[in-house]
């Protein structure tokens, strides 16, 4: 049966960039919702973008496009009647999330201007309020569907109501614990990074670029290749770090001062209201080889104690461990993709080598000597000892193993369920009128029902 996409997942999935398909006088429009009418372009723009990602266009394909802009418009409606209100911080920390994923595809901001035509503001300021309908529909889809649960009972039917060859094959899955020995940063070090950033301070003063500056010396790699420069809107960046560059005039630049990811100065170069942009010089505080030793001694003085059963792992992951993300919980390593604690083994390779490499023959409970290890999420480096607690066997899913993922799979379809409902119901409510282009779809809701 063909099932309508929902928005939250839809635009996540076609997240290769913005369109450049542009809406001009002469573009058709295709179907009306309401007052809001979508346009041929609002179709191309999207199959543009199916392309690029190697989907397969079909004969239905730009049917289904077509039903899913028409059910965020129903859900857009429905947000201004409910007053459902996404804020401006909410937009724009989607923005940057979504700029820095284009920039990352296609090769940094200079590139991504490039192929757009586009300088980095004319870019947010075109697509601020696409993103802001789009959030505003998937806010609204929530709330329809927030109520929605499962019981035991339920997810028993559903698993049993699966036909023998639609029930999924799992892969063998696995589940790590780790204790994490991060090098410590001293008094020392912070203070090195600080007075390496006043010689850099004390050049500017004097008369150097702030631009060049940032290029030869900045630790912040996102931004040093643009001489520093970043645009932002209150809110987006961390309370030092707006606090000095609200206390400065276009064309001055900071004091030294300290953030969570370590010392900065900054050069206001305009300020438009809450719209800024600036460019920032950033000195992160860095351990001494001594430290990165230090730390290598302590996890093998716990790696012997462990294989002497001296210590339990979970004593040991509170004496040892100094990882935050997994200290408070017995050492147990979660999947950032997924955000499940049980890694697939056909994905473990992709997705975190080392632990792939180390763990590759080890048997549940059995763990590895210390290693270097560099965090995938933040970067830092340190030494690790890795466990592994659960090791599956391929299977085809069962109420006993895979609970878990039945039940979610129980609990979508339901939240589906009660999204046709609501469809359905909506769809009688409002005016609707579809095109010539368009009459022959196939589509799964009645639109010009009534």
């Amino acid at each position: 049966m063909k099932l309508l996409v929902s928005i939250s997942l839809f635009f996540i999935c076609l997240n290769v960039g913005f369109s450049q398909v542009k809406r001009t006088p002469l573009d058709g429009i295709v179907a009306q919702i309401g007052d809001n009418v979508i346009l041929h372009s609002d179709i191309e723009a999207q199959v543009i973008q199916a392309k690029q990602a190697n989907m397969e266009i079909t004969p239905e394909f730009r049917c289904n496009i077509l039903e899913n802009i028409m059910y965020q418009q129903l859900l857009v409606n429905q947000a201004m009647l409910d007053s459902v209100v996404v804020t401006d911080q909410q937009v724009d920390a989607e923005m940057e999330n979504r700029l820095r994923a284009i920039e990352e595809q296609i090769g940094g901001r200079e590139k991504m201007e490039k192929f757009y035509g586009k300088s980095i503001i004319q870019i947010k300021s075109e697509f601020r309020e696409i993103i802001r309908e789009r959030m505003v529909a998937q806010e609204m889809e929530r709330q329809i569907t927030q109520d929605v649960t499962v019981t035991p009972r339920e997810v028993k039917e559903f698993f049993e109501s699966l036909p023998t060859d639609s029930i999924p094959y799992i892969n063998a899955q696995m589940t790590f614990q780790q204790i994490v020995a991060f090098p410590e940063i001293t008094k020392a070090d912070k203070q090195r990074a600080r007075d390496e950033l006043q010689k850099i301070l004390d050049q500017i003063k004097a008369g150097k670029s702030f631009a060049s500056m940032a290029r030869l010396n900045s630790d912040d790699t996102g931004s040093a290749n643009k001489g520093g420069e970043i645009t932002a809107r209150r809110g987006m960046m961390v309370a030092p770090f707006e606090a000095a560059v609200f206390s400065l005039k276009e064309g001055e630049v900071s004091e030294i001062f300290e953030s969570e990811y370590g010392y900065h100065i900054v050069k206001l170069i305009e300020r438009k209201g809450d719209n800024y942009r600036c460019a920032h010089i950033l000195k992160i505080p860095t351990y001494t080889t001594e430290a990165l030793e230090a730390a290598a001694m302590k996890l093998d003085s716990c790696y012997k104690k462990l294989l002497a059963n001296e210590i339990t792992w979970d004593d040991a992951v509170l004496k040892y461990s100094n990882d935050e993300n997994t200290r408070q919980n017995r050492g147990i390593i979660t999947n950032p993709y997924t955000g499940d604690q049980k890694w697939d083994a056909a994905a473990l390779s992709e997705i975190d080598n080392q632990i792939y490499i180390l763990t590759d023959k080890l048997k549940p409970g059995q763990i590895t000597e210390p290693n270097l290890y560099v965090d995938m999420m933040t970067r830092k480096e340190g030494v690790r000892i890795l466990r592994v607690t659960n090791r599956t066997q391929p299977h085809k899913a069962n109420l006993k193993e895979d609970y878990a993922l039945i039940q979610a799979a129980a609990e979508s379809m339901k939240r589906q369920e009660t999204i046709d409902e609501w469809t359905k119901k909506k769809i009688r409510l409002a005016y609707v009128k579809i095109g010539e282009e368009f009459k022959g779809c196939n589509f799964k809701h009645d639109w010009e029902i009534k």
